[in-house]
């Protein structure tokens, strides 16, 4: 029914080397963070009782449903996205629109065949969270509206990316305005909490949100009121809402599939009608004066590369629209960030990271699009491996590259910093001594603001090296920009649900130490897959390790530096060793593309096979 771009997802996906891998993956995740909210609740020095049991089993539950709710959402749209945009770079989607496929089979088979696999791993959650049930705290019915709220939101994330992709033309613009709208969507829902009451008190506006915003609506699932729902449960009053969404996007995605695509297609010169009677002369001068491009011929710099970053289209006809999208979701941000700052009773613990932590995450992402997508767009459209086999030198198209990436997103790239030396301005990077005016307040978090900026454009060159590293290693450019963005995704994820593990238990980091040893297992063991999995070095197996061990320690500093107040310790410490550490991973990626290029990307024979 759904046509045979599905069938064929549906017969492949199993064959896939990473399919059952990535199954497996999942369940481990669960059981890394069982044992380790175990340990922060009950403990493995005395038996638990019943009620023990109980509350463990409820913790859990709720933070495996967040974690997967966050998961589906980001991999949904990233999945659905990507798998368009590379049909549209290999420039295979227009022969699907010759076939006699109708419309809906193409665009609902794009969109669940790339959905096939987050639902999958879906699926192999649910034994695990049904098993939860045998501890108590939860309700048969809490396991249900979960994974159904988690369904709803990953099909309706999928068809949005799925409809950016259908009618942007680019892949950097589809995968970053797909994330960006979709934070954009939930920002958005999220204020109704605050505007709502404003414009009409009288309508429940937190039902309103639930049945809008997939967060909202998995709390009432996790915190479901004692005497139950007396009406409809907001979580299924959520799922009818996004399969309402699915129809919309996928319906418009059907109306317009033939009316966006083709869109762009080169214009070819052709000879004029007199051509064949011009005599010889004639012509050579005419064709000496034509060139590809009508106007006048623009002057190429010494690095080709660059100017072809900066000068040139490279990224899309109109990549102003991805910077206004990241202008609104960072106007959003900032208006809650602000307001924390101004709370009446006082600013809360560490509330910089309010507004720096959701703007860096966002900034990470889209620079390692930018770079991942530079390398995949040029392969995908056949024009790498004619670009490397030019007289253009390796130090020319790497820094050529990197150059032009962080050119092109400085829009995103610049945010973080300046809003970093606001807080700094505001003193809430560190505490100023009591009555201080806003020269020693700024005075007292100097040395901290040189820390932090230090540490973000580490962090900001770590993402685009990764990206230009990871696509230059990778022939399959789908697989290239899911490790990068994935590498990114659970740096910053892993980082956060770290954090929450300490709060929660109090900032007792004795008792969690097996546990988080098993988290950094895990994180070094997916740096050193997506780093060096097929061709290891020595330095790149170092940084693996160095990478995961220096953010797990940075975040510990922050957090259990001075127990029992809200001040972290000095931040030098931790700025030398996330530097030292994704610094020393910036060389290890670098190194081998400048000195050794052609062995860096894997296209040299052995003496023994010529």
């Amino acid at each position: 029914m759904l046509g045979p771009i599905f069938n064929r997802e549906l017969a492949t996906v199993p064959r896939r080397s990473g399919h059952y891998g990535s199954r497996a993956a999942v369940v481990g995740l669960i059981a890394v963070l069982g044992i380790t909210t175990w340990q922060a609740t009950v403990g493995f020095a005395r038996d638990a009782t019943l009620g023990e049991a109980a509350a463990f089993g409820q913790l859990l539950f709720q933070i495996v449903c967040l974690v997967q709710l966050l998961l589906t959402l980001f991999f949904a749209a990233l999945s659905a996205a990507s798998a368009v945009s590379q049909e549209k770079d290999r420039r295979t989607f227009v022969l699907l629109l010759l076939t006699d496929m109708r419309d809906t089979e193409i665009v609902l088979g794009k969109l669940l065949g790339a959905l096939l696999p987050v639902l999958v791993q879906l699926l192999v959650t649910v034994p695990v969270l049904a098993l939860l049930l045998l501890l108590g705290g939860i309700d048969p019915e809490q396991v249900v509206q979960a994974v159904l709220v988690l369904v709803a939101a990953g099909v309706a994330a999928g068809s949005l990316g799925g409809l950016v992709a259908l009618w942007r033309d680019r892949t950097f613009q589809a995968l970053a305005l797909s994330v960006l709208f979709l934070v954009l969507y939930v920002c958005l829902t999220q204020a109704l909490g605050v505007v709502g009451p404003l414009v009409s008190p009288g309508v429940n506006w937190d039902t309103v949100r639930a049945w809008l915003d997939p967060f909202s609506a998995m709390l009432t699932v996790l915190e479901p009121p004692a005497g139950g729902w007396t009406g409809l449960a907001p979580a299924y009053g959520f799922v009818l809402v996004m399969l309402g969404w699915c129809v919309v996007l996928n319906g418009i995605g059907v109306w317009k599939l033939r009316a966006w695509n083709p869109s762009g297609e080169p214009i070819m010169q052709r000879e004029t009608p007199d051509a064949a009677e011009l005599d010889a002369a004639e012509e050579a001068e005419k064709r000496a004066k034509a060139h590809a491009a009508p106007g006048k011929a623009r002057e190429v710099w010494a690095n080709p590369i660059l100017w072809r970053e900066v000068r040139t289209l490279a990224y899309g006809r109109r990549p102003l629209l991805v910077k206004l999208a990241f202008g609104v979701v960072l106007a959003l941000i900032l208006y809650f960030a602000v307001g924390e700052l101004n709370r009446p009773g006082g600013r809360p613990a560490f509330a910089a990271a309010y507004g720096l932590v959701p703007v860096v995450v966002l900034t990470l992402l889209l620079a390692s699009a930018q770079a991942v997508t530079s390398i995949t767009s040029e392969r995908d459209g056949a024009a790498l491996d004619v670009l490397l086999v030019t007289d253009v030198s390796p130090k020319e198209f790497v820094f050529g590259k990197l150059l032009g990436v962080l050119y092109n997103s400085k829009e995103y790239v610049l945010p973080p910093l300046l809003l970093a030396v606001f807080y700094a301005a505001r003193g809430a990077l560190a505490k100023p001594p009591d009555g201080a005016d806003a020269g020693a307040a700024f005075a007292a978090n100097f040395g901290p603001l040189v820390a932090v900026l230090g540490t973000l454009v580490v962090l900001i060159a770590f993402a685009v090296v990764l990206g230009l590293h990871v696509s230059l290693r990778i022939t399959n450019s789908r697989l290239a920009i899911v490790n990068t963005l994935a590498t990114v995704f659970f740096l910053s994820v892993g980082t956060l649900i770290s954090i929450y593990l300490i709060v929660i238990n109090g900032g007792d980091f004795a008792n969690q130490w097996l546990s988080f040893v098993a988290f950094l297992v895990v994180g070094i063991g997916g740096f050193f897959y997506v780093l060096s999995a097929d061709r290891p070095t020595a330095a790149l197996s170092l940084a693996s390790v160095a990478c995961p061990v220096a953010m797990f320690y940075c975040a510990v500093t922050i957090l259990i530096a001075k127990p029992g107040t809200d001040e972290s310790a000095d931040p030098l410490g931790p700025f030398l060793v996330l530097g030292g550490a994704f610094g020393f991973a910036i060389a290890a990626m670098l190194v081998p593309l400048l000195s050794e290029f052609d062995v860096a990307l894997g296209r040299t024979t052995q003496l023994a096979e010529e």
